[in-house]
């Protein structure tokens, strides 16, 4: 920031205008949205509200704010104007703050909140570090309450701000997790202690916790499933891609295996108990069940559309399999395969039965990991078709679990152990997410 003070008492910004570079006032300064920490921990100022016209409430991270006057806000230009909505893990200052009785750390007097600083960091965060407050004097003979000396003191002299201290659940964690991706968030989630993992776990919706559970080692895999209830279990489950699924299920007793089974949906359970048949170290126990599947008469803009969705694995998303119907595994009779490099090569009107690569032998189920991954070397590839004897698509292995399944059994803690020494506390990091807003998924 090129304009701002050491200290700014949060107070007197309530109405203050808001303007861009250009000078044009955008709205005025409402509150104040914070991050609340546990114990002592000052809380990070996150942005601000800014009532646009007509009397609408946006978001505007911290980070934005370039100029702060006494009688003015500049900042740089750029401004979701998507009504704001608060979220579990934020605070308002104005609205939540001032005002509220709280107790002095060192006598436990209660006084009551007349204003609350914020000041920069190294680092370019904003936090809340002073505490104007004043003593109460207990109630006069009409019962109004007196009113006391006020004083400035640092945040840690004082406590009762903060309501998440003991079984707190996991919502501003939540809220920070939201731009993560799997893969770092299971990061995180590997390093909580036992009983923060699972208030965690539990807070997640299905698919996002499904999606972690993916990118976690096999022991926290079991660890945390088996925390949930058995219903909520079966559902994460799933969620799951098919593969993924039975690899957990295949690190589980058979009673509480076939028990998480009986408890999911048949189309879901289906894929998930074939995939079981198989040997770990085959193809058959690799592949995924859901790979691109497209009929002969699809068209290169057809099958393009299908490989456009972001939620695909890059590794599925770089071919199309044609097969006859069913499209489902197993599918119909399997024709062949078209690489996406081809589909951008050809008119969109093209049927891509008319370009598929049919001189590319498929795997068997039953062939061993050491060939799967010299097959996918030997033809530079990222994704096999698998096909049983009857020429059916059985499903598609892809390097991520050709290399999963190469790599030390403990590749995956070895990653997140050296993550977790420049990470001394996973959830401060996790939180640092929420500091700014700028690509959060858009408020609703």
């Amino acid at each position: 920031m090129t304009g701002v003070p050491a200290r700014v008492f949060i107070a007197r910004l309530a109405g203050i205008a808001v303007f861009d570079p250009a000078g044009d006032q955008v709205g005025r300064v409402r509150d104040v949205v914070v991050a609340l920490r546990l114990g002592t921990r000052p809380p990070r100022v996150l942005g601000l509200v800014v009532e646009v016209t007509p009397r609408r409430p946006v978001f505007l991270p911290i980070t934005r704010v370039t100029v702060i006057e006494a009688d003015a806000i500049v900042f740089d230009g750029r401004l979701n104007v998507r009504r704001f909505q608060q979220r579990e893990s934020e605070t308002l200052v104005i609205a939540e703050m001032l005002d509220r009785t709280v107790r002095l750390t060192e006598t436990d007097e209660p006084v009551s909140v007349v204003d609350v600083a914020m000041e920069p960091t190294r680092t370019r965060d904003w936090l809340l570090l002073k505490v104007a407050v004043r003593r109460v004097r207990g109630r006069g003979r009409r019962g109004l309450r007196r009113q006391g000396e006020t004083f400035v003191v640092d945040w840690d002299a004082v406590h009762g701000f903060s309501a998440v201290e003991h079984g707190q659940g996991a919502a501003g964690l939540i809220a920070a997790f939201e731009r993560m991706k799997p893969a770092d968030l299971a990061g995180v989630v590997h390093e909580l202690p036992e009983k923060r993992r699972t208030e965690v776990a539990v807070a997640l919706d299905d698919a996002r916790l499904a999606d972690v559970l993916e990118e976690l080692p096999p022991d926290d895999q079991v660890d945390i499933l088996g925390r949930l209830q058995v219903e909520r279990a079966a559902d994460v489950l799933e969620a799951m891609d098919p593969d993924d699924a039975a690899d957990l299920l295949g690190e589980l007793p058979t009673e509480q295996r076939e028990r998480l089974l009986t408890l999911m949906e048949p189309q879901d359970a289906a894929p998930v108990r074939r995939l079981l048949t198989y040997a770990e170290d085959t193809a058959g126990g690799l592949m995924t069940t859901v790979p691109v599947v497209v009929p002969p008469d699809a068209t290169v803009a057809e099958a393009l559309a299908r490989i456009r969705n972001p939620d695909l694995n890059p590794a599925l998303a770089a071919q199309v399999y044609v097969c006859r119907p069913p499209s489902a595994t197993p599918t119909g009779r399997y024709l062949g395969t078209v690489h996406f490099q081809r589909l951008l090569r050809e008119p969109p009107r093209t049927l891509v039965s008319g370009i598929v690569d049919s001189e590319l032998d498929p795997l068997r189920p039953t062939v061993s990991l050491e060939a799967v991954a010299t097959y996918l070397a030997a033809y530079n590839l990222v994704a096999g078709a698998v096909v049983d004897e009857n020429g059916h698509l059985l499903g598609s292995v892809t390097i991520d679990d050709v290399l999963d399944h190469l790599l030390p059994e403990d590749w995956r803690e070895t990653v997140m152990d050296a993550t977790a020494e420049a990470v001394a506390d996973p959830e401060e990091e996790a939180l640092r997410g929420a500091r700014d807003r700028t690509g959060a998924p858009e408020r609703t």
